[in-house]
């Protein structure tokens, strides 16, 4: 099964902890990193006085359960001195779980899509690159056209 993951760092060697935790996520039984996008430096959202972002996305072809990878992904953020003291404060990494397969999931633990990518250009830029006509299966839009209307 496919499925995204967004990566962002500003804090500290951005690009090394954004390559740890996909070292990480490559340890993952039952998964496969089939795509990645390029590195791209992004200014903060929401919280903008703060340091930019290294972002980027990558494709997973994985048997993991979408709530089994989220807690899994969460572990990686701890092991690398994730802190979360403020709603989009800065972070060592921060994994986010953007699309898996065509799945609509809305429980207490979990929202897929992720509820914010349609407005995050940093997101998209990387989606298009990977994906660009995977359709958003509540927005029912190809990515390349939700990217194009957001520019």
């Amino acid at each position: 099964m496919y499925c995204y993951l967004g990566l962002g760092s500003n804090l500290g060697d951005k690009h090394k902890f954004i390559t740890k935790a996909i070292n990480q996520i490559l340890k993952f039984k039952n998964t496969e990193i089939t795509k990645t996008s390029s590195m791209i430096t992004t200014k903060p959202y929401g919280k903008t006085d703060q340091p930019d972002f290294m972002n980027c996305v990558i494709e997973l072809d994985t048997a993991i359960l979408p709530e089994e990878l989220l807690k899994k992904c969460l572990d990686i953020e701890n092991q690398l001195g994730r802190i979360r003291n403020e709603k989009w404060g800065p972070r060592t990494i921060d994994i986010d779980l953007l699309f898996y397969e065509d799945k609509i999931i809305n429980t207490e633990l979990l929202i897929i899509p992720h509820p914010q990518l349609h407005k995050r250009e940093f997101v998209l830029t990387s989606l298009n690159e990977l994906c660009p006509d995977l359709v958003h299966p509540i927005l029912n839009k190809k990515i390349k056209d939700i990217f194009m209307e957001l520019k």
